[in-house]
């Protein structure tokens, strides 16, 4: 997991993600979507659609495949986060052999 402050001074944490379907829409004129699994997510919610559209560098409209790996990017300004309190990890005691 990648976490950090990007350019623009936003906090962020980059999640590996793969592909796992493209999913056809059943009514004319809807965008298809693209079932993306967010690895190092909770089980419920490891799985996102999103809309099968992105730019490439050029502006140039382009989809996802099916198996293409990706990044999951979060980011948020900093009046919407909070510093993390530290938090000590314990030793957990050693139980006497018998």
């Amino acid at each position: 997991m990648n976490e950090k402050s990007d350019a623009s001074g936003k906090a962020a944490v980059t999640l590996p993600g793969k592909v796992e379907k493209l999913i056809k829409s059943p009514y004319p004129g809807e965008p298809e979507k693209a079932q993306v699994s967010v690895e190092r997510a909770d089980n419920l919610y490891r799985e996102i659609r999103i809309e099968n559209t992105l730019h490439d560098e050029n502006g140039k409209e382009v989809a996802l495949k099916a198996g293409a790996e990706v990044d999951v990017v979060v980011q948020a300004d900093s009046e919407s986060t909070t510093e993390k309190p530290r938090i000590e990890r314990r030793k957990k005691p050693r139980l006497p052999s018998k």
